[in-house]
């Protein structure tokens, strides 16, 4: 289920973060007590592939997931393109296949930020790590809106 913000979402447990694209999905996971968040592998898809929900939904089971938060792409004045359409349906697909919460968070700029936190790294080696280490930023500050929103 979609929920409009994380005033519902479990206080506690592992939570996914996910930064969708059309060629990767980059993932991260927290630890139970959400002090820290580690990458994991992108899944990389090759074109027409439509199973990256069900495969992300299998991430979710085997990291034990509470829930899952999803990075919104949005224009810099806030309104939605056609890529935040892309990421509310792949969401929707993902409803079909975990019965977890799953919460947007808009997440501009986020991959800017994790090419600037890897530094100089090789073109091979930044295509592989990228869009995982978004998913961990976007993760890390949708903790951080929890804490605040939550006071946990």
């Amino acid at each position: 289920m979609i929920l409009p913000d994380f005033k519902a979402f479990p206080a506690m447990g592992r939570i996914i973060g996910v930064d969708w694209g059309a060629r990767r999905c980059g993932l991260a996971v927290s630890s139970a007590d959400r002090e820290f968040v580690f990458v994991r592998p992108a899944i990389v898809m090759a074109r027409g592939d439509n199973d990256v929900a069900r495969r992300v939904a299998d991430f979710a089971t085997d990291e034990n997931a509470v829930g899952i938060v999803v990075g919104l792409p949005l224009h810099g004045d806030g309104t939605e393109s056609e890529t935040t359409q892309m990421v509310r349906d792949f969401a929707q697909k993902l409803c079909v296949y975990v019965d977890l919460p799953i919460c947007f968070i808009p997440e501009n700029l986020t991959s800017h930020a994790a090419q600037m936190e890897m530094g100089r790294v090789r073109v091979r080696d930044l295509k592989s790590q990228l869009d995982s280490n978004a998913a961990r930023i976007i993760l890390e500050n949708a903790i951080a809106l929890m804490r605040r929103q939550q006071k946990i």
